[in-house]
């Protein structure tokens, strides 16, 4: 009789993983694409990456001091919206407009809305979209100043320059063109990608399905091969489909809801790209899928054994 019952909320059980472990996790992943893009821009591409990160980080703890939240810079999910970010820009864009980007994506995007967890779509997505819009062509990775392996002043990205000078594979999987700082080259990506796979960070479904179906709907449309390969390999897809479109937060959790983010993302990203007056479409796919996953976690969730279908 001395035996009593415990009573406690909910979850009761507990895993080894943290926030903060998964958004190291993310930080490592990204550790190739990071050096690839200061190796081929030069050393700017770390003024970039340091002040989109540092004023991250800023506008986080400063933001949750204002509104008496606990603190969160932490979790190391304020650096990984600023690197994200950071990797999306080019090297030769303005310092001050970085800092307006982070201060966005973290105070308006996930703060105003909670904080981690809580807001309705990727910050460092949704802080890039907001650059586009507001800073327009300095943001869209035309030209570089950068002084690293590859000297791109002046020079248009692969997506531009598709029709009149294609870039070569061997330029697309090593990143030695123009474009922003961590998109370029598609190794250093993919050994992220693997990383995050064996650390069980994420699952391979959007990422493989949104690449590829923009890579079949492309060779649909252009009816070339090598092309179809050279839209896939260009642009932000690939850091965008591994880094942002898994975003726990902000994404489908079942595996048929992710498939269906991922084909929504890849048909809005290459109706975007051979339609619209974008050269590039997958920030705003993500941004406007994210906005449809609650729809798609509801058309997807579990049925209870027994219960109505």
């Amino acid at each position: 009789m001395d035996k009593k019952l415990h009573i406690s909320v909910s979850p009761h059980f507990h895993a080894k993983v943290t926030t903060q472990s998964i958004m190291l996790d993310v930080i490592l992943a990204l550790l190739p694409t990071t050096i690839a893009g200061v190796l081929i821009f030069g050393v700017r591409s770390l003024a970039v990456i340091a002040v989109s990160v540092g004023f991250s980080v800023l506008s986080e703890f400063v933001f949750n001091k204002l509104a008496k939240k606990p603190m969160t810079i932490q979790d190391l999910s304020a650096v990984v919206t600023g690197l994200l970010l950071a990797l999306t820009l080019p090297v030769n864009i303005a310092l001050w407009e970085v800092a307006i980007g982070a201060i966005f994506a973290i105070v308006v995007v996930k703060g105003f809305f909670g904080g981690i967890g809580q807001n309705f779509a990727n910050p460092a997505i949704t802080g890039r979209v907001f650059m586009l819009v507001a800073f327009g062509d300095v943001v869209s990775a035309k030209s570089f100043v950068g002084k690293g392996i590859v000297d791109t002043t002046a020079s248009a990205t692969p997506l531009a320059n598709m029709a009149t000078a294609p870039t070569s594979m061997i330029d697309l999987l090593l990143g030695t063109h123009a474009g922003a700082i961590g998109e370029v080259c598609t190794v250093a990506l993919l050994l992220g990608f693997v990383y995050l796979l064996i650390k069980k960070v994420i699952t391979f479904h959007t990422p493989v399905v949104f690449i590829a179906v923009v890579f079949l709907l492309t060779l649909l449309i252009t009816k070339d091969v090598n092309t179809a390969l050279a839209y896939s390999m260009s642009g932000g897809l690939f850091i965008g489909a591994i880094f942002m479109a898994t975003d726990y937060a902000t994404t489908p959790t079942r595996p048929w809801g992710k498939v269906i983010f991922a084909v929504g993302c890849a048909v809005i990203t290459v109706l975007i790209r051979m339609y619209g007056n974008l050269p590039e479409g997958v920030s705003y796919a993500i941004l406007l899928m994210n906005i449809l996953t609650p729809y798609i976690d509801k058309w997807t969730e579990d049925k209870p054994f027994g219960g109505e279908a």
